[in-house]
């Protein structure tokens, strides 16, 4: 499979052939299997002692002829602590238990569920990040994922630029970006961050941005850009190429396309 190396202008400087990572069979279920197990939850718990900090002492034995029996006071065996006593006569409420005043919870969330449990083979994660590069050269897959490029010709897929684009300033990226995109292209590439609508505002999460396009780089290169998301080709991984479903816009510099092909085949 070969694909047009683009210039800063948008036109074909020459020509270069794809990995055969690229033309892999798309395995979506895959794909998904990753994004599950590499998903990012912040772990949350009450604390392990929560509804345990006091002098409780233990279940109330019904036994005639112990110290602090609970024999013939028809009481239920629930630990409980003393507040005050009078020789063998305590005044005693029940704690820990779910249904007691400070007591803890019933079924609490608990860390060990929410952390790094989920692993994946190693020969499923490649194939998986093969199926994802296939996606982004696939003008279909990409159209479908974006609702303003549905039913319209898209060209120039895969997007694959030559190295000059990592040295470009700011200014003249985007510039020469729109001329290899077009208007249409240009408008789903550009992150934009916009004031969230409803009670969220006041939660912590007043605005919400786009993906934008993902800029794949090669080992060497460096970009710094907040109009797209960079990421070298060797820290590149599934959830970059697959962020909000398969097909995402992507662009790869050549080094980046280079450096695909001896690390994947």
């Amino acid at each position: 499979m070969k694909a047009k190396i683009l210039d800063i202008n948008g036109k074909e400087k020459s020509q270069i052939d794809l990995p055969g990572c690229f033309s892999h069979q798309i395995r979506e279920d895959l794909i998904q299997k990753v994004l599950e197990a590499k998903k990012s939850k912040q772990p949350y718990s009450p604390s392990p002692v929560a509804g345990k900090q006091h002098a409780a002492k233990g279940k109330v034995v019904h036994r005639r002829h112990v110290w602090r029996s609970g024999y013939g006071r028809g009481m239920a065996r629930v630990p409980r602590k003393i507040m005050t006593r009078k020789g063998s006569q305590f005044n005693w409420v029940a704690t820990e238990v779910p249904f007691a005043r400070g007591g803890m919870r019933a079924h609490p969330p608990k860390i060990i569920s929410m952390v790094g449990i989920k692993k994946i083979n190693k020969k499923e994660l490649e194939s998986a990040l093969c199926s994802a590069l296939s996606a982004t050269t696939n003008p279909k897959i990409v159209g479908k994922k974006y609702s303003t490029l549905e039913g319209k010709k898209i060209e120039n897929f895969p997007i694959v630029l030559e190295s000059k684009f990592v040295d470009l300033k700011t200014k003249n990226l985007l510039e020469s970006m729109k001329k290899v995109l077009g208007k249409e292209l240009f408008e789903i590439a550009v992150k934009k961050k916009s004031v969230r609508n409803g009670k969220g505002k006041a939660r912590g999460r007043k605005y919400k941005s786009t993906a934008g396009m993902l800029f794949v780089i090669g080992e060497k290169e460096k970009l710094k850009s907040g109009s797209f998301e960079v990421v070298t080709a060797k820290e590149m991984g599934v959830t970059d190429l697959a962020k909000g479903g398969i097909g995402r816009l992507t662009a790869y510099t050549e080094d980046a396309i280079k450096y695909l092909g001896k690390k994947l085949k």
